[in-house]
């Protein structure tokens, strides 16, 4: 069973609507501002994350594999149920939550392929309560590029791997040091990409990418590829031609504007790298709509 087919009400927000599949491949985020309710106790087949968002404590049940848990669920507390676990839920309060929802298969691929690491059986610990306000950023984080006025599926994509790596960092079956360190934080990747959003028109370089996170272009450039999966350029690329996307939408507008609307040098450049990314060109692209 999944974890959403008990849902006792729907989200407000989830991202079931990002287009881009690499992004819906990685995770489901859904985010919930639901009455007080309950759902029943069921074994899903998915990791799921609640990231409390709500400043006001509450009370809330949770039924574990049998274990009755009663308890006060706090701002930036997070609780981790692993897959193959029963589990139940009764909130007794307005719920201001995040519910990341991850296949295991999903989980291990990311993680071999992705970061170089071999999960054991279990993927996850499993941690009933704790706080971590950092990984609670890294979710409110990836919700804000879903409904942000820059919001895209190129940012959701950006943000879910960089909440997935903050949760491997730290909550897979045996730790690893990845992308993440003390002083480069969600935060940081988060100013990275509102600064590319607000400047993709301009041309950007690494440099003033890099400064927006207080750290060496080289050192940037890393991170950034191991945590995004991509260098800051291609991001920027794959930016920019989702921007171009929606002008192409939008009617009959030339080739030359768009180019230069969104921070392409010229139209060659544009249409070589919109095909590079697309398979056609812009032209072909806009007929089929």
């Amino acid at each position: 069973m999944r974890y959403q087919d008990v849902y006792p009400s729907a989200p407000a927000i989830g991202s079931g609507d990002v287009a881009r599949r690499a992004a819906a491949e990685l995770l489901t985020l859904e985010y919930f501002e639901a009455e007080p309710g309950e759902m029943p106790a069921e074994v899903f087949k998915q990791h799921h994350v609640l990231l409390n968002l709500n400043s006001k404590p509450h009370r809330v049940e949770n039924w574990r594999d049998g274990d009755h848990r009663d308890f006060i669920f706090r701002e930036f507390e997070v609780i981790i149920t692993p897959a193959g676990t029963e589990s139940g839920w009764k909130w007794h309060a307005k719920s201001r939550v995040i519910v990341i929802t991850v296949e295991p298969e999903s989980l291990e691929r990311f993680a071999k392929n992705e970061l170089g690491i071999i999960l054991g059986t279990r993927q996850l610990r499993d941690v009933s309560q704790f706080v971590d306000e950092d990984l609670v950023r890294a979710g409110a984080a990836a919700l804000e590029g879903l409904r942000s006025a820059f919001g895209s599926a190129v940012m959701f994509e950006s943000l879910a791997r960089i909440f997935l790596v903050k949760l491997l960092e730290r909550y897979s079956d045996e730790s690893a040091e990845l992308a993440f360190t003390e002083s480069f934080t969600p935060r940081h990747y988060q100013r990275v990409l509102d600064f590319v959003a607000e400047n993709y028109t301009e041309r950007l370089t690494v440099e003033e990418i890099a400064a927006q996170a207080a750290i060496s272009p080289f050192h940037f450039s890393r991170l950034f590829k191991r945590a995004v999966g991509s260098s800051p350029h291609q991001f920027l690329m794959a930016y920019r031609v989702e921007r171009a996307k929606e002008r192409l939408e939008k009617g009959d507008e030339a080739l030359v504007e768009i180019a230069l609307s969104c921070g392409f040098s010229d139209q060659a450049h544009f249409s070589r790298t919109f095909k590079s990314a697309t398979g056609e060109t812009p032209s072909a692209w806009r007929a089929r709509r």
